[in-house]
């Protein structure tokens, strides 16, 4: 008697190998029988015939490191198809945490990844000190995913270091021998690896660099040894872009390149690094694949992460917009709820008043506050959504254009762009990877053998951006839908997100449809796949607000042999546990 048994679905295995049709019987968590014909009964059978039957997506970038502590779904990750999740990314965590230093970490961490300080706040539990005491927090827990982890230097410099590490000043021999301990000992007990961060995008709430951006080559290495001597495993990182030679404070692209390179030479580690295409460098993901593939052949591991759509961030009457400077959109949305700030903003007096206005003075002591005046800069790059699913728009589809096309202003068009689907339609700002207007980068970037898809960073930048909602868009879009270039197989789309990221984690026992595997499966009606119109949702703690994104067309999702959604829907399991290293 098996307990489910998957039938006649069309089994993609996670490879790349052709789909082929079978059944897929589960016992104990575990695929024990993949046939084109299973003979036996189970406990429960699911009708497969014309669907696809996937591993679980493992998703290799997110920050779900303070959600942990509230939240068994994980979602927006576990209704995509997702099974497995990474949580310490770019150099940025809650642990290790000496006691007095959460509200620094909280503040980091809103910084970087535009999280709610007060959400975090309320939300984390903070029953831990050092970082094996925050593994055995989560693993007292059960989830509907499984939950990998990153040792983040942000963390660990604060730990060692407190505000010298804040501020960034140089490690001495002493804090270097501390940090290179506490990593050490963060490998031992289960941690996937190590992450940093080098770039001057990411900042805290009071604009001071994330500690580590500035760290020595000695600092570095360091620590990498010290992840060696631990067990191994990834050393990530979130690398500055900025070209070579100028007047500034980090190492140019080049530098960048060859430390990493270097590094992965000279230790064995896999190191890995965030690769998007950037509007003030656009060719510079070329140099970055090219010297990762010389490394590779040299046979070192130096690869990079890659998106499967832009990154940026969604405009809305909920987030950040061009208006939210302006005077009688500030006294509104202090006394209105949501609803009814959508519903005061339809009213023609109220579209006049607001579009006549100058904006409000800047106070540049707040995170963002410029932003919405920014984005009134720039029509020519904000791109309308429709129902908030087109993440490859066309350049007519631009602000700027739509604008030209009615003899409107480009305010106008925007106003009135954000009013249509009753006030919760998008904009869409694409930061990076949009150059050319279109995908032709991005698919450069997914094919590339020395690429890894991620960078999903499910958890972040939630009042921004749901990019958790990409395993579905790498399928949907990519395998599917695309009209303007090129697409992938169904075969490659399931690969990229299943046993290629399971070979970056150096987890053998799962991203493959076969016998011997863990029972995390997806059975997709792919014709249905589609993701839905981003919503917002004040689900977090003391009421915090977030985009989220779901999905229709995911039959089943199962997790260690368990069912966690039916239909799209939580069936309330929790069979997802910390994974160690």
């Amino acid at each position: 008697m098996f307990d489910i048994i998957i039938r006649g679905g069309t089994v993609v295995d996670g490879t790349g190998a052709p789909s082929h049709v079978a059944d897929v019987a589960i016992s104990g968590g575990v695929i024990v029988e993949v046939a084109d014909r299973i003979v036996g009964e189970a406990f429960e059978e699911i009708d497969a015939h014309g669907k696809l039957v996937t591993p679980g997506f493992i998703d290799i970038h997110t920050h779900y490191d303070g959600q942990v502590s509230w939240d068994t779904l994980l979602e927006p990750s576990s209704c995509h198809g997702v099974t497995t999740v990474v949580v310490g990314n770019c150099g940025v965590g809650f642990a290790p945490v000496r006691p007095g230093q959460e509200e620094w970490l909280v503040q980091l961490m809103e910084g970087v990844e535009d999280i709610p300080g007060t959400a975090l706040h309320e939300g984390i539990s903070w029953e831990w000190e050092t970082f094996p005491e925050y593994l055995q927090a989560i693993d007292k827990r059960r989830y509907a995913v499984d939950i990998a982890a990153y040792v983040p230097h942000g963390a660990v410099r604060g730990y060692v270091m407190g505000e010298r590490g804040a501020r960034n000043e140089d490690a001495t021999a002493e804090d270097l021998a501390e940090m290179a301990r506490i990593v050490r000992e963060a490998r031992e007990a289960g941690a996937v690896g190590f992450s940093t961060s080098r770039t001057m995008g990411h900042k805290a709430k009071d604009g001071q660099p994330v500690p580590g951006t500035f760290a020595s080559s000695d600092e570095l290495n360091a620590l990498a040894d010290a992840l060696v001597a631990g067990g191994g495993g990834l050393f990530e990182v979130a690398p500055e872009v900025l070209p070579d030679g100028g007047d500034q404070p980090t190492m140019g692209m080049t530098e960048e390149l060859e430390w990493m390179g270097e590094l992965a030479l000279r230790t064995d580690l896999k190191v890995t690094f965030l690769l998007l295409q950037y509007m003030t460098m656009p060719d510079a993901w070329k140099q970055a694949l090219d010297h990762s593939s010389k490394i590779l052949e040299q046979g070192g591991y130096l690869r990079p992460q890659v998106a499967a759509r832009p990154f940026g961030m969604m405009i809305g009457w909920a987030g950040y917009h061009q208006f939210n400077k302006r005077p009688t959109f500030i006294e509104l949305a202090k006394s209105l709820s949501l609803d009814d700030l959508k519903k005061e903003l339809a009213k023609p007096d109220v579209r006049a008043q607001i579009l006549s206005e100058k904006d409000e003075p800047v106070n540049h002591h707040i995170q963002f506050d410029g932003l919405g005046p920014r984005l009134g800069q720039i029509p020519h790059l904000l791109y309308a959504m429709g129902n908030g699913t087109d993440y490859e728009p066309t350049p007519e589809m631009s602000v700027k254009a739509l604008a030209d096309a009615d003899g409107v202003s480009t305010d106008e068009k925007a106003y009135d762009l954000l009013n249509d689907n009753g006030g919760n339609a998008f904009l869409m700002f694409p930061t990076l990877n949009y150059v050319g207007e279109n995908h032709d980068v991005i698919y450069e970037m997914l094919t590339h053998p020395a690429a890894i898809n991620g960078l999903s960073d499910g958890g972040a930048h939630v009042r921004m951006i749901c990019d958790a909602s990409i395993p579905t868009y790498l399928l949907s879009h990519w395998a599917r839908d695309r009209e303007r270039g090129a697409k992938l197989s169904v075969e490659e789309a399931v690969r990229l997100q299943t046993t290629a990221t399971a070979e970056v984690l150096g987890l053998s026992d799962r991203g493959r449809v076969a016998v011997g595997q863990r029972a995390d499966i997806n059975v997709i009606d792919f014709e249905n796949l589609h993701l839905s119109t981003p919503y917002t949702a004040n689900d977090l703690p003391a009421g915090g607000r977030r985009l989220l994104q779901s999905a229709t067309g995911y039959v089943a999702t199962i997790v260690n042999g368990i069912i966690t959604r039916r239909e799209g829907v939580d069936t309330g399991e929790r069979p997802g546990r910390l994974v160690r290293a």
